[in-house]
């Protein structure tokens, strides 16, 4: 199954990398600027993605505390059937904390061109630099 994978080290503890993921507003500095989310799981979201066009939509699927957030992730009016989903996951590493961020489920989304879609998050991932955005705002300590 096609997966996009990034990954990034930063130079601080879990815990301390944790703290943009506990709250609507610690995500919007980094992930998403206009993210609505209800950070339990089960709880929905809605945002624009990335690229400042496309809606995204879906729910909390798994939320362990200095560990990982998982995401399913719906591109709204994009024809998909089903949603991919969003992981990022955080492990503690000598110098600090090493943060994945995968897309998957490209595959099950229910359309003929699914393929496509990989190939435009890859890109995406390489332009929008998601785990750069994590990296400063931990950095700064903001």
């Amino acid at each position: 199954m096609p997966e996009v994978v990034r990954a990034l080290e930063i130079a601080a503890p879990p815990s301390v990398v944790w703290r943009w993921f506990t709250s609507q507003e610690a995500l919007r500095r980094w992930l998403l600027p206009d993210l609505d989310i209800d950070l339990t799981v089960g709880g929905a979201y809605r945002a624009t993605g990335p690229d400042g066009e496309t809606r995204i939509s879906g729910t909390v699927l798994d939320l362990v505390p200095e560990g990982r957030l998982v995401l399913s992730w719906l591109e709204e009016d994009a024809g998909w059937s089903h949603p991919g989903r969003l992981v990022i996951e955080l492990a503690p590493i000598a110098p600090g904390t090493r943060v994945t961020l995968t897309h998957d489920g490209f595959a099950g989304i229910g359309t003929a061109g699914w393929r496509g879609t990989a190939e435009a998050y890859e890109r995406g991932a390489d332009q929008h630099k998601v785990l750069d955005q994590l990296a400063a705002v931990v950095t700064a300590g903001a």
